[in-house]
């Protein structure tokens, strides 16, 4: 992660309920994001890095087993500078304007 010039990562602890696996999780954020341009659930296994949203309006999330029985740990990287409030506040723009939510968002991550 570290050099890094912008970008955020979360990483959030979570408890599951009774009988819910990471799968679970997973198969459900993929479902409920399957649909959203900017929003991209990774496989099994993959972290997000901020060097892959650099310049862009996407958020990565990926889920991940804990050590600790009954908890997964949930991961999300944005670009804080687009994906932020400026990149909200063109969505909002968009979707007021009756245009497509996307316009003028859809541009190729930065990398580095």
């Amino acid at each position: 992660l570290i050099p890094m010039s912008r970008g955020m990562l979360s990483t959030m602890y979570v408890t599951l309920a009774p009988d819910a696996t990471v799968e679970d999780a997973r198969r459900i954020l993929s479902e409920k994001y399957a649909d959203e341009k900017f929003v991209h659930v990774l496989p099994e296994g993959v972290a997000p890095h901020t060097r892959h949203v650099r310049g862009s309006n996407l958020a990565l999330i990926s889920v991940h087993p804990d050590r600790i029985k009954g908890r997964m740990i949930v991961m999300c990287a944005i670009d804080n500078l687009v994906k932020g409030a400026s990149g909200q506040a063109l969505q909002n723009m968009n979707l007021l304007c009756g245009l497509p939510e996307h316009t003028g968002l859809m541009q190729a991550p930065m990398f580095p």
